[in-house]
C-alpha cells in the first residue's frame, strides 16, 4: 500500500522511467543501497543544459546499507503526517556560514512548508543576528532601540557566565527596560505561532515581561529557571511580537538571549537552521546547552552540513580521525535526543584554501562521512561529488555560482543548491514509494 497516495505528478511520471532503468541494478530491488536514481527528477532541464559541469546523476540521498530503520520510520511518520494531519515533524539543519545566511535552507523550508498546502508547519528556532550586528537571514528581522553585546561560540575566548545553546550565539543587554520586536521579512511562508518561547539566562530572572498588543491573547505563561526559558501561549496565531523586559529589582543584571522558538499546533514541518559563521564541529560540541535544548523539541530529521571550516587547514594539519570523532560525537548527541531520528550526512562543497589552492581535505572528509553513514545506516548527500569534486569551485565561480573566495556561493548558487536538495528529496520519496510497492 502506498503511504502517500499520489505524492506528486512529477514523481508519478518518473516511476515508469525508473522502473525501465532498474534492470541495470544488481541485488534485491528493495535494498536501499541498490536503488537506481534518474539523472534528474524535478530539476528543470534548462538548468541541466546551463550547467553541464554539475554531476546531476550523483544528486540523491545515497544509502550504503540495505536497510535504514530510522529513515524507514521517518518515511512512515511523514506519510501519517500527510494522510492524517496528526503530527509535527521537527527538522534541523546544521552548518556554518552557509546556514547562517539561510538562503538555500530557507528555500528548502519554503519548499517543504508549501509542498502540502494543508500542512503549514512552523518556523522553529530563530536568533536575533540583527542585534548581534552580523548577517541576519533575510526572511525575518529583529529590531531593538537598546544596545546589545554579542558573543559567538566560534570565539577563542568565551566570557565567564556565557553558556551557548543550540544556536551557538548570545546577545546581552544590561538596560533596565529592554524592547525587542520581531517580524517576518522577504518570505512567502509566514507560519503563525501560538507559543512563543524565549531562551535566556538560567537561574534568577528579575524581569517582568510584557507582550505588547498580543498580551490580551495570552492564556498561559511558563518560566523554567533550570533550562532558562520563558514561554507564553496565545489563543490565536500571531506572526509578530513586541516584547518589553522590565527589571523588577535593583542592581546590575544582563538579559541574555540565546534563541526564540516560534511554535504552533498545526501539523507540518518545523525547519530550524543552525549556523554560525566560521563554525566547525568542535564549535557545536563545546556548546554546553546544545543537547538539553535539542531534547526540548526532539529532532525527527537532522541534516549535517558541517565540515567546510574543519577542512580549511593545510593538508598536513587535517586529521581525519579527529574529524570522525567529532562528527560521531555530534551524531550521538542527536540520537540521544531521539534514537529514531533520520540523520542525513552531507559532504561539504569543494572550496579553495586561501582563495588559491585546491583543498583535498574535503575528499578525506567524504571518506569519513561514508564510513559513519554505513555505521549508523543513514544516507549521504554528496554535494562535493555533485559539484564535480576537487577544483570544481573554480568552475562554479567562473560560471557565477560561487563568490571570488571560492568558498561561499552567490545567491544564484545557493538557490541552485536548494533546487538540487529538493530534487534529491523527491528521489528519496520515489525510492521509498517504489520499495514499498514491491
Amino acid at each position: 500500500m502506498k503511504i502517500f497516495g499520489q505524492i506528486a505528478v512529477v514523481v508519478a511520471l518518473a516511476v515508469a522511467c525508473t522502473a525501465r532503468s532498474q534492470s541495470t541494478d544488481s541485488g534485491p530491488k528493495d535494498s536501499l543501497h541498490t536503488h537506481f536514481h534518474p539523472a534528474f527528477l524535478t530539476i528543470d532541464t534548462a538548468l541541466h543544459k546551463a550547467y553541464p559541469f554539475v554531476n546531476f546523476s550523483a544528486n540523491c540521498f545515497r544509502f550504503y546499507t540495505p536497510e535504514s530503520p530510522n529513515w524507514e520510520k521517518f518515511y512512515n511518520d511523514l506519510g501519517k503526517m500527510v494522510n492524517f494531519k496528526d503530527r509535527k515533524l521537527n527538522f534541523y539543519h546544521i552548518g556554518g556560514s552557509h546556514i547562517q545566511a539561510d538562503i538555500y535552507t530557507h528555500d528548502i523550508r519554503t519548499y517543504l512548508q508549501t509542498r502540502w498546502s494543508d500542512l503549514p508547519g512552523e518556523r522553529g528556532l530563530v536568533f536575533p543576528f540583527d542585534l548581534a550586528r552580523t548577517n541576519n537571514p533575510w526572511n525575518y528581522a529583529f529590531t531593538s532601540p537598546n544596545h546589545w553585546r554579542s558573543y559567538k561560540s566560534v570565539s577563542l575566548s568565551k566570557p565567564e557566565g556565557i553558556d551557548f545553546g543550540i544556536l551557538g550565539a548570545v546577545v546581552e543587554c544590561s538596560d533596565s527596560i529592554i524592547e525587542i520586536k520581531f517580524r517576518y521579512d522577504k518570505t512567502d511562508v509566514k507560519p503563525g505561532f501560538t507559543r512563543l518561547r524565549i531562551y535566556h539566562n538560567k537561574g534568577e530572572f528579575p524581569f517582568d515581561l510584557h507582550y505588547g498588543a498580543a498580551e490580551i491573547l495570552i492564556v498561559d505563561k511558563y518560566h523554567n529557571a533550570t533550562l532558562g526559558y520563558t514561554e507564553a501561549v496565545f489563543t490565536d496565531d500571531v506572526d509578530t511580537f513586541n516584547l518589553q523586559f522590565t527589571r523588577n529589582k535593583p542592581g546590575p543584571y544582563g538579559l541574555q538571549l540565546h534563541a526564540v522558538q516560534l511554535s504552533n499546533a498545526h501539523p507540518g514541518i518545523s525547519y530550524t537552521a543552525i549556523g554560525i559563521n566560521g563554525a566547525a564541529l568542535s564549535t557545536y560540541l563545546a556548546n554546553r546547552n546544545f543537547e538539553e535544548q535539542l531534547k526540548e523539541s526532539p529532532p525527527d530529521f537532522f541534516a549535517f552540513s558541517v565540515g567546510t571550516n574543519d577542512a580549511n587547514v593545510p593538508y598536513a594539519s587535517f586529521n581525519p580521525e579527529t574529524f570522525k570523532r567529532n562528527l560521531e560525537q555530534m551524531i550521538l548527541k542527536v540520537l540521544r535526543a531521539n534514537p529514531d531520528c533520520a540523520i542525513l550526512l552531507t559532504v561539504p562543497n569543494d572550496a579553495a584554501y586561501r582563495r588559491r589552492y585546491t583543498n583535498a581535505n574535503v575528499a578525506r572528509e567524504r571518506a569519513v562521512i561514508i564510513e559513519l553513514a554505513r555505521k549508523y545506516q543513514c544516507p549521504v548527500w554528496d554535494f562535493y561529488g555533485i559539484m564535480g569534486e576537487l577544483g570544481s569551485s573554480r568552475t562554479w565561480m567562473l560560471k557565477g555560482l560561487m563568490q571570488s573566495d571560492m568558498v561561499h556561493f552567490t545567491s544564484v548558487g545557493y538557490h541552485l543548491k536548494a533546487s538540487l536538495f529538493e530534487d534529491a528529496w523527491e528521489k528519496w520519496l520515489q525510492q521509498m514509494e517504489l520499495r514499498n510497492a514491491k
